[in-house]
């Protein structure tokens, strides 16, 4: 029999400051900026956020996440044999975060990885502890985390400060003879990799004097993607999931999709044949939380009771790239609480 791995337990955190749209929008009335919020709230469903203290860092949201994960599993970090962070806010350009979560962690024997997709980095990084847990009977505890911190890489002035919220939200796998992670599927379109970044900073363009006054070492996004660049791309890569994992549509338990825009959820699940209820829109209450959403999203339908043991989940992400990437696995005993 094939082995693939399970999703043991699963955790989640969330910064303590809570900044509704209240509060951004009397931050954005500075720079005359104030009516965009009312707008991207009509347009996302976007309602608050979470915003971590000025001395908190991606690595420390992602330890957090972790920590809960592994209480909820039993598990010590000392245990574990590998991380895999899913981040595109890393705390450093160099050495990978992975490597500093790990030393927070105290997980010292565990080797680890960083995974750069932005929103597809949490199923690509599933997919990946997957296929190396399949490949080496060594690896036996993998702890998967996607973690988001981009408001700190934006100009607080940029309406986009909108969407981006802060948090992190872990998984941690081990070897299963059930079907566990099934199937997983990528797409990419690199045309639209100059639409949203951080132009400086890297060896295009190193950070330099100009570059920051000219804000190219903060994020940015210089034109809009097509307006059904997800509704339509989401489906794509469901399909795929589908006939790969050889299962239906309408067999999906919960279909969790990148938490931007819940009008893009209800539009895929339209095309999908998938009924509304069967796929969470939390970004009223977290944010858009990048790497981090579908892991949030996650564990919050777990510890709601709202999936568990037998369930078919799907998780698909996209984000700036344009990458997408997407994960089916059902559900064991062992994840439900």
């Amino acid at each position: 029999m094939n082995r693939s791995a399970a999703v043991v337990a699963t955790g989640r955190y969330l910064p303590e400051r809570l900044v509704s749209n209240d509060e951004l929008r009397t931050e954005l009335a500075a720079t005359g900026q104030a009516d965009s919020v009312e707008r991207f709230e009509a347009s996302s469903g976007i309602r608050q956020r979470y915003r971590a203290a000025p001395g908190q860092v991606t690595s420390d949201l992602a330890v957090a996440a972790a920590q809960q994960a592994l209480a909820r599993a039993g598990w010590r970090a000392d245990e574990l044999d590998l991380i895999i962070l899913g981040t595109d806010t890393p705390d450093r350009i160099t050495p990978a975060t992975s490597v500093i979560v790990q030393a927070k962690l105290g997980a010292h024997p565990a080797g680890t990885l960083d995974i750069g997709c932005a929103c597809a980095s949490f199923p690509t990084a599933l997919a990946t502890a997957t296929g190396l847990m399949a490949t080496n009977p060594a690896l036996r505890r993998i702890l998967v985390i996607g973690a988001y911190m981009m408001q700190r890489l934006a100009d607080p002035a940029d309406p986009m400060v909108f969407f981006y919220g802060d948090g992190a939200g872990a998984a941690l796998l081990a070897p299963t003879d059930g079907d566990g992670i099934i199937t997983s599927a990528f797409h990419a379109d690199g045309r639209y990799a100059d639409h949203w970044d951080i132009a400086a900073g890297g060896t295009a363009e190193p950070a330099s004097h100009d570059a920051v006054a000219a804000g190219r070492t903060r994020v940015q996004v210089h034109r809009r993607y097509p307006p059904a660049i997800n509704a339509e791309g989401w489906p794509l890569v469901m399909r795929r999931l589908a006939r790969q994992g050889g299962f239906t549509a309408s067999a999906i338990d919960q279909a969790i999709f990148t938490q931007i825009n819940a009008a893009s959820i209800r539009e895929a699940c339209q095309t999908l044949g998938i009924p509304p209820q069967r796929a969470p829109a939390l970004m009223d209450r977290y944010g858009y939380t990048g790497s981090a959403c579908l892991p949030i999203a996650l564990d919050h339908l777990i510890e709601n009771g709202l999936t568990g043991a037998g369930d078919l989940v799907t998780l698909v992400g996209s984000g700036v790239g344009y990458n997408m990437a997407g994960v089916a696995l059902r559900l064991e005993e062992c994840a439900s609480r």
